[in-house]
């Protein structure tokens, strides 16, 4: 064959190639597109489980698409059949160490969740920040999948793009990380339940937003929800009712100074629990003043990673709230929440003050913590009536108690067990409320 012809056939295949890839490529579009449309048409279909939606999301193409990080056994969505299933959407980083840490200790070792392991499982699902993997993205990701304790996507990087569109314009995902609740029949109850699992763990199973609802309703700022799920020592302190009291500051001289009036009053006989929490802005410097406190205050019982998940649990609350509607004019607990996170913000020393499970508790700021601790030794008879947040409101505020009033509060029975074992604060005269069983037709 002559030279010019080879030419011309290769002229030829090489038209009749690009022709051919440019088919493949409209193919590839209209089954994105399809797959897309499909995935749009979900919430307006009933199922009756979880597998078409997942089977969607994740298509065996020639593998398994899950893998177990702990144990690296792979597996397809048919496993997941049945169950509440918790996508964890983030990017290839996936979290700071301090939240990860909280976000496995509220999950696998939350008290609820042996209990209820087998009803849920979490699957990451990390999406890169651009349209393509890099180099860095991919080794994050191997790394990290070869230890967490959740499963996660397989081969995410061979997610199909219809998905990912689905997942940041119908999920909301703007690289800030998510966790999208699907129930057994693989209906979205909540596009974003991670602030939740923060704050009550399991406990917050199934994981939707009117589970998310149900919990703040009747809730007030305790030191039950600020501590509880932190440190089993803690859990202890609120269930026993303890005195505690959380304080904050960056001067190591206003530390020596609240400390060693603690020191004095508790030799007196006052029954109080401290915890040094530094503040949000956590760094070397709060570090080494709790290395400091720790050798001053023996009782302290929080460690630095604990401290951070103090603040992490604090801010979840903030959001939480703010994502219901609420505002702090309206909702008492955003507003103390509020106040207390604008109290880190300043540099005063601070302390809140309450009680186990009561529902009163009690900022000071500044001068007022100290003149606090100056006329504790004043109370004594009030302290043992009020309570010690009570006390110091009456000395800063008599007017506050001139007496009872005729407020009355009801709990339905559903929510007695819980509230029944504190001390209720009346929210008009700032009293103890008497607790009685009311009986309605």
């Amino acid at each position: 064959m002559a030279a010019w012809e080879l030419s011309s056939l290769a002229y030829r295949l090489s038209d009749l190639c690009s022709i051919l890839r440019g088919q493949v490529d409209v193919c590839h579009r209209e089954i994105e597109r399809n797959l897309h449309d499909r995935l749009l048409n979900l919430v307006h279909e009933e199922h009756i489980d979880n597998q078409k939606v997942l089977n969607l999301l994740f298509p065996s193409k020639n593998y398994l698409p899950l893998k177990n990080c702990s144990t690296q056994v792979k597996f397809g969505v048919s496993e997941l059949k049945n169950k509440l299933v918790l996508l964890l959407i983030s990017n290839p980083q996936l979290l700071t160490m301090e939240k990860l840490f909280l976000l496995v200790q509220q999950t696998c070792d939350h008290p609820f969740n042996e209990r209820l392991k087998d009803s849920y499982k979490i699957v990451w699902v990390p999406l890169p920040s651009s349209d393509t993997w890099t180099d860095a993205e991919e080794s994050s990701f191997n790394f990290l999948s070869d230890f967490l304790p959740w499963y996660a996507v397989q081969k995410p990087r061979l997610l199909s793009p219809a998905v990912v569109k689905y997942i940041r314009e119908q999920w909301n995902y703007k690289d800030d990380p998510i966790m999208v609740a699907l129930d057994s029949n693989g209906k979205v109850t909540n596009f974003n339940a991670l602030d939740m699992i923060k704050i009550w763990g399991a406990q917050a199973y199934p994981f939707s937003a009117s589970k998310e609802a149900k919990l703040w309703q009747n809730q007030n700022l305790t030191m039950q929800l600020l501590l509880v799920y932190i440190n089993p020592l803690l859990a202890y302190w609120v269930e026993q009712g303890k005195n505690i009291c959380l304080y904050g500051s960056e001067s190591l001289a206003w530390i020596q100074q609240f400390n060693d009036s603690i020191t004095e009053l508790k030799g007196a006989g006052l029954q109080l629990e401290t915890i040094y929490v530094g503040n949000s802005r956590l760094g070397e410097h709060v570090k080494r003043i709790m290395e400091r406190t720790g050798k001053i205050n023996l009782s302290d019982p929080l460690s630095f990673t604990k401290v951070q998940f103090f603040w992490l649990r604090l801010e979840s609350m903030r959001r939480s709230k703010l994502r219901l509607g609420k505002t702090p004019s309206c909702d008492h607990v955003l507003a103390e929440l509020s106040a207390l996170l604008d109290m880190d913000d300043k540099k005063e020393g601070w302390a809140v003050i309450g009680s186990g499970s009561s529902t009163d508790t009690f900022m000071l700021q500044g001068v007022q913590v100290m003149e606090f601790l100056r006329n504790c030794p004043l109370w004594g008879d009030k302290i043992d009536k009020l309570g010690l947040s009570g006390a110091p409101r009456n000395f800063l505020d008599p007017t506050s108690l001139e007496g009872p009033c005729s407020h009355s509060y009801l709990v339905p029975s559903s929510e007695s067990e819980g509230l029944i074992q504190g001390t209720i604060i009346c929210q008009v005269c700032k009293l103890p409320m008497k607790k009685f069983v009311v009986y309605q037709p």
